[in-house]
């Protein structure tokens, strides 16, 4: 027993992910594994082009727990003591991009930093406490590797990306965080180029759960009289929840009295995403991600009342250029972007995008005879959506 647990240690320090079949108790394999490999069963790393430096990051999620972020937590590894005098840097930066490189043509940036920190690692000035996490990463890459970590203040945005439409190239606007490690000789000179061989760079989210606690459900109703009509339709419109998650059906209540002498012809549901971009301009736009329409009618002095289960969803709105995803890494699918939560005091301006939701029901009545289609008239009620993921359990 003992050598084959010596045997599963020495294969975790060379292999990112280790599937391991056995006829031992799983138990007993699984303490083995804990007991070397805590908090990670992957290695993220990349490698500068000129192969002087590898980063390596335990995780790319980081958790906005409202009070505090994930630390993040990681190594960063000099292939070369060559490095004719320059120094070692790693610097974590939150930016917002609001257009391609390829538009870059006259010069201009169109990147914008939030918030960036640097810290120089070799020769050593940034000497973190050891975590878990930075053991298991210093007994992957061995000797001429300097541990670092940084901490996310909690006032800034989470990962938001914009969909790009069909033809467009390059990174995709939206906020994103990047750690990246590179060889220069000051840390932060505008008047220093940084060679692109000397760089290496992981995209890494912050992330928002929704909260543990789920509250009541919003309600609206709405009463309308219309010309020629002495009593109004009255349409009431309710969810059990404030709170749902991505893919989640939501059941949504509707009631409709029509008292008035005119007749509901149909009606339509819709869910409207609405983002609104406060770092450099007052940009607000909304795009539905759900519309469907039911063709019930409502006859003058009749009612209505049902249940009604709609889903947002983004496969569904795969082609609309602009609308707000949770921020993607390479190469990964992603979901419609979660609800912005507001912290008490924070400035708007510094979370460079704010995403909401809302459900319209909207009625289309008309009056009788020759003149209904010309005397129609819409009825709107709108409640508000709150859309986010899930806490995953421990």
């Amino acid at each position: 027993m003992e050598a084959t647990k010596e045997l599963i240690r020495s294969a975790l320090q060379e292999w990112d992910c280790v599937l391991l079949l056995c006829s031992y108790p799983l138990s007993q394999v699984h303490q083995t594994i804990s007991k070397d490999r805590p908090e990670m069963a992957k290695v993220f790393k990349k490698t500068s082009k000129g192969g002087g430096l590898t980063l390596y990051l335990g995780k790319r999620d980081y958790v906005d727990n409202v009070s505090h972020v994930d630390k993040v937590d990681g190594v960063v590894k000099l292939e070369s003591s060559d490095v004719g005098g320059r120094k070692v840097f790693v610097q974590l930066a939150c930016a917002f991009r609001y257009g391609s490189d390829d538009l870059d043509v006259i010069g201009l940036s169109f990147r914008k930093d939030i918030w960036i920190q640097h810290y120089q690692l070799n020769p050593e000035c940034h000497k973190p406490a050891l975590t878990d996490m930075h053991d298991t990463l210093l007994k992957k890459t061995g000797d001429g590797a300097f541990p670092f970590t940084f901490e996310i203040p909690n006032n800034l945005p989470c990962s938001v990306s914009l969909q790009p439409g069909p033809n467009d190239n390059g990174k995709a606007c939206g906020v994103d965080f990047e750690v990246k490690t590179y060889l220069a000789n000051e840390k932060n000179s505008a008047d220093e180029k940084i060679n692109k061989k000397d760089t290496a760079r992981l995209i890494i989210r912050k992330i928002q759960y929704a909260p543990s606690e789920v509250g009541a459900g919003p309600k609206a109703d709405i009463c309308k009289s219309f010309m020629m009509s002495d009593k109004p339709v009255h349409v009431e419109a309710s969810m059990e929840k404030d709170l749902y998650f991505h893919g989640e059906t939501i059941p949504l209540k509707i009631k409709i009295n029509n008292e008035s002498n005119k007749t509901v012809k149909k009606f339509k549901i819709s869910v409207d995403q609405t983002t609104d971009i406060v770092l450099y301009s007052a940009d607000k736009y909304s795009k539905a991600v759900y519309c469907q329409e039911f063709g019930e009618t409502v006859e003058p002095s009749g009612t209505y009342e049902n249940t009604l289960n709609i889903t947002p969803l983004l496969t569904e709105n795969k082609e609309k250029r602009g609308l707000a995803l949770d921020g993607r890494l390479k190469d990964e699918d992603t979901n419609l972007a979660s609800t912005t939560i507001l912290r008490p005091g924070v400035e708007k301006d510094v979370l460079g995008i704010l995403v909401s939701y809302k459900i319209k029901i909207n009625l289309m009545v008309a009056g009788g005879g020759l003149l209904g289609g010309l005397t129609s008239s819409d009825v709107t009620v709108e409640l508000p959506l709150m859309l986010m993921h899930p806490k995953p359990a421990e």
